[in-house]
């Protein structure tokens, strides 16, 4: 029989124990949540040595950007000044764009030996949606580009409430064909997901139909023209009905209406004996 000693290679303890150490060492790193720091670390020393060799990116070339400052841009796309062309993924870097709302396409190109070329297209901010509460900044798609937290985008249009974000573009390109009545809107309040009610900046309320908007917004700035509607004491328009416009008159217009009527003197029933 042959002795386990004489069937053990020498070397077979210190590599057994290599293995434990090393397997020890994944382990904790797994455990302690270490992996990324390990991994950014492991990559830093991989661009050094590309970089040694003279594939340190020295340039970039960036277009598109507006919104997104140099510097955000080449966070996002995960360059830095430790980073070498041999190892950039230009996918990665493309999709990492990309994943940010302000961008809406993004391509990233590696021009040998030592530069980089990224185009992006911008999404431009297109109006402010409240929902639950909170302000947003949207795009024209409805794509949520951050808070709003900027004085400068105030003057974008309003729109309030679940589904406006999607539906705002097509409602407000038809609300557009009546500059007059944009002017005057502080807020289209889309109800219930199925209809809009406009609020005006005098705080009359307008309410429109399910369908046949177009008609509708027709028929209101006829009345504005016409009649001077808008400047006149009321709270709430109705335009609902195709054939009929209901007017809710303000609390004092209604009083005074009211008192007016009650003072009128009734004309003889008939002449004079």
């Amino acid at each position: 029989m042959v002795a386990l000693a004489e069937r053990w290679p020498r070397w077979g303890g210190a590599a057994a124990t290599a293995a434990i150490i090393l397997s020890s060492i994944g382990f904790g790193i797994v455990r302690g949540d270490h992996a990324p720091v390990v991994l950014g670390a492991l990559a830093d020393v991989r661009d050094m040595a590309a970089n040694a060799v003279g594939f340190r990116i020295t340039g970039v070339a960036l277009t598109g950007h507006k919104h997104l400052s140099r510097d955000e841009v080449l966070a996002i796309a995960g360059i830095t000044g430790r980073s070498s062309l041999l190892f950039l993924d230009a996918a990665d870097a493309r999709a990492r764009l990309r994943a940010n709302p302000w961008v809406a396409e993004a391509t990233v190109q590696k021009l040998y030996p030592d530069r980089v070329a990224i185009d992006i297209v911008e999404r431009k901010a297109f109006a402010l949606w409240q929902k639950d509460g909170q302000v947003h900044v949207i795009a024209d798609d409805g794509t949520v580009l951050e808070a709003y937290v900027s004085r400068g985008v105030m003057a974008l249009p309003f729109v309030v409430g679940t589904g406006a974000d999607t539906r705002a573009r097509a409602f407000l390109a038809t609300l557009d064909r009546h500059p007059g009545l944009r002017d005057q809107v502080a807020a289209a309040v889309l109800v219930a997901e199925r209809r809009w009610n406009l609020k005006l900046k005098n705080g009359i309320d307008v309410r429109l139909p399910e369908t046949e908007v177009p008609r509708a917004l027709d028929q209101l700035a006829a009345l504005e023209q016409d009649k001077k509607l808008l400047s006149r004491d009321i709270v709430m328009i109705d335009l609902r009905l195709p054939d009929r416009v209901t007017v809710r008159l303000s609390d004092g217009a209604f009083q005074a209406r009211d008192e007016a009527q009650k003072t009128k003197k009734p004309k003889p029933k008939g002449g004079a004996a």
